[in-house]
C-alpha cells in the first residue's frame, strides 16, 4: 500500500513537471503559430501582405530566447540539482574621460546613458550565448517537449477514447492512460540531457572567456608594474638620490676646506658619513620592499615566519611543509599575506592572528585568520581587490570570511609545483 501511494505521489508530480516542460518548451512555437495564423488571416494573395506578425514573432523569439534559457536552467537545477552554467558575457566598466566623453569599451559616447545603451546591445550580440540560446529554443520542442508531451497526450487519448461507446475506442484510452500513469515520473526527466548537451558553454566560448580574462589580468598586472616603478622612483629621487646629491656637495665642500679649515672639514665628514648610512638604509628599505632579503634567500616559510615575529600582532605561523615555489608566487604568497596583516592592525584592531600555509597535491592553501571586528570585503580600489587580482594572473583564488563582529578568515588558494 505504502509503495503504491509513494508510485501516485511520484506519477502525480512527474505528471505536473511534465506539463511544466511542455509549457516551457513550446512557448516559441506557440508564438510562431500564432504569427503564422494571423498571416494566413491577412493573406490576400499578396505573400508580403500580413508580413507584420511573422516579423513580431521573430522579434519575440530574440526577446523570449533568454529568459526561457534561464527558466529551463532554474528549472534543472531545482528539480535535479545539477547546476548549469549561464556563460553569458558581462558588461566592462563605462569610464568617463577627461575629454568628457564616456568609453564603453566599444566606442566614445556624450552621456553615460548612451555608453551604457550602447555596450549593453554590444555585448548582447556579440555574445555567441544568444545564438546557442537561439538553437536550444529550436530543438527544445522536437526533443525534451516531445518527450514531456508523452503522458499529457496518453491522457488526451484516455479522455477522447473513454467518451465514445465502441470497444475500440475505449481500448485506446485504456492504452492511453496506462501511457500517461506509466510515463509521468520519467516523461519530464528529458530537460536535464538536452539542457546540459545545448545549453552549457561551448568550447569555443569557454576559451573565448579564458582569453578576455587572461587580457584583463595582463592589463591589470601591466597597471600595478607601471604603479610599481612609479613609487620606486619617487623613492629614490625624494630619498636616497636627495642624500647622495648632498653628500656629493659635502664632499666637493671638504675638498675645498681640507687645508685652510680642516675642524670644519672633518665636521662635513662626519655629516657625510651619517649621511651615507642613512641612504643605504633607505636602499635598503626599498630593495625589501621590492622583495625581502629572506624571502629570496629562504623562501616563502621563513619569509612569512619573519614577517610574523616584526608584525604588532601576537602572530603564530604553523605550517607542515617545507618548498620552494617559483620566485613570482612566492612574492605573490608573501605580499598577500603581508596585506592581510596589514589589514588587520589598521582597519580590523586585531590583536592576534594565525597564518596557516598547507600543500596538496597541487595547490598551496594560505589561510589567514585574525580576531579583529570583522566586515572586511572586496572593494573596487581597495586593497583585497589588488590582491585578488594578483593572485588571479596565477589562477589564484582568494575567499573571504567576515561577519561583522569577526573573526575574519582569508584564504588563499594558488595552483603550484614546487621546487
Amino acid at each position: 500500500m505504502r509503495q503504491l501511494v509513494s508510485w501516485a505521489g511520484s506519477a502525480c508530480v512527474g505528471f505536473a513537471r511534465a506539463c511544466v516542460v511542455v509549457v516551457v518548451a513550446m512557448l516559441v512555437p506557440a508564438v510562431w503559430a500564432a504569427a503564422v495564423a494571423v498571416w494566413i488571416w491577412w493573406w490576400d494573395g499578396d505573400p508580403w501582405s500580413g508580413i507584420a506578425p511573422l516579423v513580431w514573432a521573430a522579434i519575440g523569439t530574440l526577446a523570449l530566447s533568454r529568459p526561457l534559457c534561464r527558466m529551463v536552467r532554474s528549472l534543472v537545477e531545482r528539480w535535479t540539482g545539477t547546476v548549469i552554467p549561464a556563460g553569458y558575457r558581462e558588461a566592462g566598466p563605462v569610464i568617463q574621460l577627461s575629454t568628457g566623453y564616456w568609453w564603453n569599451g566599444f566606442s566614445y559616447e556624450r552621456t553615460s546613458r548612451d555608453a551604457l545603451l550602447d555596450q549593453k546591445w554590444r555585448t548582447r550580440w556579440r555574445d555567441p550565448a544568444v545564438w546557442r540560446d537561439l538553437r536550444f529554443t529550436a530543438i527544445a520542442p522536437v526533443t525534451m517537449g516531445v518527450v514531456a508531451a508523452i503522458p499529457l497526450g496518453g491522457v488526451v487519448a484516455a479522455a477522447l477514447g473513454f467518451s465514445q461507446p465502441d470497444l475500440s475506442a475505449r481500448l485506446v484510452g485504456v492504452l492511453g492512460l496506462v501511457v500517461a500513469i506509466a510515463g509521468a515520473p520519467y516523461a519530464w526527466r528529458s530537460v536535464e540531457p538536452v539542457a546540459v548537451r545545448f545549453l552549457r558553454a561551448s568550447t569555443a566560448m569557454a576559451l573565448a572567456d579564458r582569453v578576455n580574462e587572461l587580457t584583463a589580468q595582463r592589463a591589470d598586472t601591466t597597471v600595478a608594474q607601471a604603479a610599481e616603478i612609479r613609487r620606486i622612483e619617487r623613492n629614490l629621487h625624494d630619498g636616497a638620490q636627495a642624500r647622495l646629491v648632498a653628500l656629493g656637495l659635502s664632499l666637493a665642500t671638504v675638498e675645498k676646506l681640507m687645508e685652510t679649515h680642516p675642524d670644519q672639514a672633518r665636521a662635513l665628514l662626519r655629516d657625510a658619513r651619517a649621511g651615507a648610512a642613512t641612504s643605504l638604509t633607505e636602499l635598503r628599505d626599498l630593495v625589501r620592499g621590492i622583495n625581502p632579503p629572506v624571502l629570496t634567500e629562504r623562501g616563502l616559510i621563513d619569509a612569512v615566519r619573519a614577517l610574523a615575529l616584526n608584525s604588532p600582532l601576537e602572530a603564530a605561523v604553523s605550517t607542515d611543509v617545507q618548498l620552494r615555489l617559483d620566485p613570482p608566487i612566492e612574492s605573490a604568497v608573501y605580499f598577500g599575506v603581508a596585506e592581510l596583516m596589514t589589514n588587520a592592525v589598521k582597519h580590523a584592531h586585531a590583536t592576534r592572528a594565525r597564518i596557516s600555509i598547507t600543500r596538496d597535491d597541487t595547490d598551496i592553501v594560505v589561510d589567514v585568520e585574525d580576531d579583529g571586528r570583522g566586515g572586511a570585503g572586496v572593494r573596487d580600489g581597495g586593497g583585497l581587490a589588488g590582491l585578488r587580482r594578483r593572485l588571479a594572473v596565477f589562477d589564484g583564488t582568494l575567499e573571504i570570511t567576515s561577519p561583522a563582529g569577526g573573526p575574519t578568515r582569508v584564504r588563499m588558494v594558488v595552483p603550484c609545483a614546487s621546487l
